[in-house]
């Protein structure tokens, strides 16, 4: 009980004393930036800490830099917003509620996507750190810190980042671009959210295959879906109103959703 008291005591002073150095380095980032914005390449990272305030101020200190930052203060929504969205760089603290950053790790590297892993951490021993590099981190990263020696890390981490660009798929007038985030039905945009757009790109990638609703589940939503919700079955009835007549998702009775052309009426 004590150690554990000692322990939040610690954690709750590195994060003060990280967030005030941020805050304060902060002023110098607006007034003298490490490079002009204009010359940056777009960098989106993921930020997983779990002190708001401290998470706020690394992604505000980001933005002034150019660098688009999404926060997730839990395990499961670091897991969702992987699961969604495309990173650049993902910044773990290792120790945030559900999952923790080392089980984050583990599943961004079996995933075999190649997104680079910065590990934040409290602790500065060097056990500590090797540990975080055994799980398959590419840098390690002590509280506290200065902001601009983020910034420097991250850039780092984004050139050495091998870039292959995924394919975009097209079939019957309707395009897909997983780079651009971009759907288009016969030169048209379509505006979807991130769940249909991530149905959507399923579909496309499956080439005419079906796909069933757990399938679905488990690489539009994630591992902690309720395989009983109804929730694919109404995204994928949005979806074909979003994209309009002709339909090109058609429903297999027992078996899923495929794209098809000239799929015809929609049943389901």
């Amino acid at each position: 009980m004590v150690r554990c008291l000692v322990w939040c005591i610690v954690r709750c002073m590195v994060a003060v004393q990280t967030w005030v150095v941020l805050r304060g380095r902060m002023g110098f980032s607006i007034r003298r930036r490490y490079a002009p914005a204009g010359r940056l390449e777009a960098v989106r990272v993921l930020i997983v800490e779990d002190e708001p305030y401290l998470a706020e101020a690394i992604r505000d200190g980001l933005r002034l830099e150019a660098i688009a930052a999404d926060i997730a203060l839990d395990g499961y929504a670091a897991l969702e917003l992987l699961d969604v969205n495309s990173y650049d760089i993902a910044v773990l603290d290792r120790d945030v509620p559900g999952p923790s950053g080392d089980e984050i790790a583990q599943r961004i590297i079996a995933a075999g996507s190649g997104l680079p892993i910065l590990m934040l951490t409290a602790a500065s021993r060097m056990d500590d750190k090797a540990s975080g590099f055994e799980l398959g981190a590419d840098d390690y990263l002590t509280k506290p810190f200065d902001l601009r020696e983020l910034v420097l890390r991250i850039r780092a981490l984004d050139r050495r980042r091998a870039r292959p660009r995924p394919p975009v798929w097209e079939v019957a007038g309707l395009r897909l671009d997983p780079f651009r985030r971009e759907v288009f039905r016969d030169g048209r945009y379509v505006a979807l959210t991130r769940k249909q757009f991530a149905v959507l790109e399923v579909l496309m990638a499956a080439q005419g295959g079906v796909i069933s609703a757990e399938e679905l589940l488990a690489k539009a939503w994630d591992e902690n879906a309720d395989p009983f919700t109804n929730a694919v079955r109404i995204t994928v009835s949005a979806l074909r109103k979003r994209l309009g007549e002709p339909w090109l998702i058609t429903t297999v009775p027992g078996v899923g959703y495929r794209i098809e052309a000239g799929a015809g009426e929609a049943n389901g």
